[in-house]
């Protein structure tokens, strides 16, 4: 009886055990995700920019419309920057709230 009950003791903290280790390997797994999501976000911005600079470069444009659209760019990177560090920050609050609904139990 008492081998009984060490083997289901063992077994209950072993299956705990894998349990948290499967989902920190998910949280790892959906914060690469993120991460790699948000870069390539970065990168055609970043794209975008360049295009858009050489067709200002490129055309005979009124000052007043070029300002326009630079400030447009300089709006839309900033917005980028926001979102994607309201993301990551929502991101390692869900983290915080998993990691501790875990240890409680």
């Amino acid at each position: 009886m008492r081998k009984l009950l060490v083997a289901l003791i063992g077994a209950f903290a072993v299956l705990c055990l894998s349990a948290s280790w499967m989902a920190a390997q998910d949280l790892r797994a959906e914060r690469d995700m993120v991460r790699a999501r948000q870069k390539a976000e970065r990168k055609a911005m970043k794209l975008k920019d360049h295009y858009t600079n050489q067709s200002l470069r490129s055309r005979d444009m009124p000052k007043s419309q070029r300002l326009i659209i630079k400030h447009q760019m300089e709006r839309e990177r900033r917005e980028l920057r926001q979102r994607q560090k309201n993301e990551l920050q929502d991101l390692k609050d869900r983290q915080r709230a998993l990691r501790e609904s875990q240890a409680n139990y």
